[in-house]
């Protein structure tokens, strides 16, 4: 009961509003650190990614370059939504190699492809070679589950998601 009367009769002792926004602070500052943390611009390259890319050069170095390209522009899930024809412009190659290239890295077990709609695809990592988030998320990764909606709330959000990224034509490396 002292500490209690101290406290109200202590002109300097923070107010329970001022308490709580002291809270709120804190708890904001915790996750602002916990997004700096996050692994946003860095791709993280594990061995067996380093033996894949050997192997891939090998057998063709063209798709080596679709697989640097695809690991490079990877979302937190280590997926990237594209259609064809903008890989092709990008890699400056035409559609037809885009997709025997795929093959060739679906073939060696780099990465699957999702179709989503209208020749739009869905190119998801293996994560133990290639991956842009923490270890943790990795059993959750589209390359596994082969989606990339967890449920029917989701399905939407894939869809503006692919349609927005095909609209603005993917500006890879800009």
């Amino acid at each position: 009961m002292a500490k209690e009367n101290r406290t109200k009769n202590d002109p300097d002792a923070p107010s329970s509003s001022t308490k709580l926004r002291r809270a709120a602070e804190e708890e904001r500052a915790t996750e602002l650190e916990y997004i700096k943390r996050e692994n946003r611009n860095f791709v993280q390259v594990y061995p067996e990614g380093w033996r894949q890319m050997q192997l891939i050069i090998q057998k063709s170095p063209q798709a080596l370059r679709l697989y640097m390209l695809i690991a490079a522009n990877i979302d937190s899930a280590g997926v990237i939504v594209a259609t064809q024809d903008v890989l092709a412009e990008t890699l400056n190659v035409s559609k037809k190699t885009i997709q025997r290239h795929s093959a060739i890295l679906e073939d060696a077990k780099a990465l699957i492809r999702i179709p989503l709609q209208g020749g739009i695809y869905a190119y998801a990592m293996n994560p133990e070679e290639i991956w842009k988030n923490y270890d943790k998320r990795k059993e959750w990764a589209p390359f596994y589950t082969k989606s990339l909606s967890q449920g029917p709330s989701r399905t939407g959000i894939v869809k503006r998601k692919a349609q927005i990224m095909v609209r603005e034509k993917l500006s890879f490396g800009s």
